[in-house]
């Protein structure tokens, strides 16, 4: 199997794994909703979806048409970046249970969370971490560095967005946009 074989077997578990996340949010959007949740920043959501299928439909066609090769050195390092995010990522869903979503929905009257990953006060979003992380790590594990920079620069630009998002709908007594 060559290089780029596997890293399409890599792009393909990711791609499974969001799979995942999205019938597990989807389950939770119900359990929230049911409960009164209250569901914000629908508007920058299509392009945070845009993004993340453009990262895994991008990183593989840069490295085909671009002739990216595999760089051990490079490449190895990132895998073991790529892995470290989803196990961060799955420790903030797993914390965070029925309360975990893709979207922001918010049940009124529950306390934050501050167990697993949200214990530490300096670090209010954890999952984005491990967004920002396989942002970058994942292209270049095969060295798809246009993808990796692109991806970068956007979800910086939609992390500002969302993040405040967030924090309003989470502040006790703010009204919800």
């Amino acid at each position: 199997m060559t290089a780029l074989s596997w890293y399409l077997v890599l792009i393909l578990l990711v791609g499974l794994e969001r799979l995942a996340e999205l019938v597990i949010a989807r389950r939770n959007a119900r359990w929230s909703l049911r409960r009164g949740g209250v569901v914000t920043g629908q508007g920058h959501y299509p392009w945070m979806v845009a993004l993340h299928t453009g990262l895994l439909a991008g990183a593989p066609l840069e490295v085909a048409l671009a002739d990216r090769p595999f760089l051990p050195a490079l490449g190895w390092p990132m895998l073991a970046l790529v892995i470290a995010a989803q196990a961060l990522r799955w420790w903030c869903i797993t914390t965070l249970g029925h309360r975990w979503n893709t979207q922001v929905i918010v049940v009124p009257g529950l306390p934050l969370v501050t167990g697993g990953p949200y214990r530490y006060g300096w670090l209010r979003h954890p999952n984005y971490v491990a967004v920002v992380v396989e942002g970058f790590a994942l292209p270049l594990v095969h060295t798809a560095w246009i993808t990796a920079v692109a991806f970068t620069v956007l979800n910086a630009a939609l992390m500002v967005v969302r993040i405040r998002c967030e924090n309003v709908a989470l502040a006790p007594g703010q009204a919800v946009p």
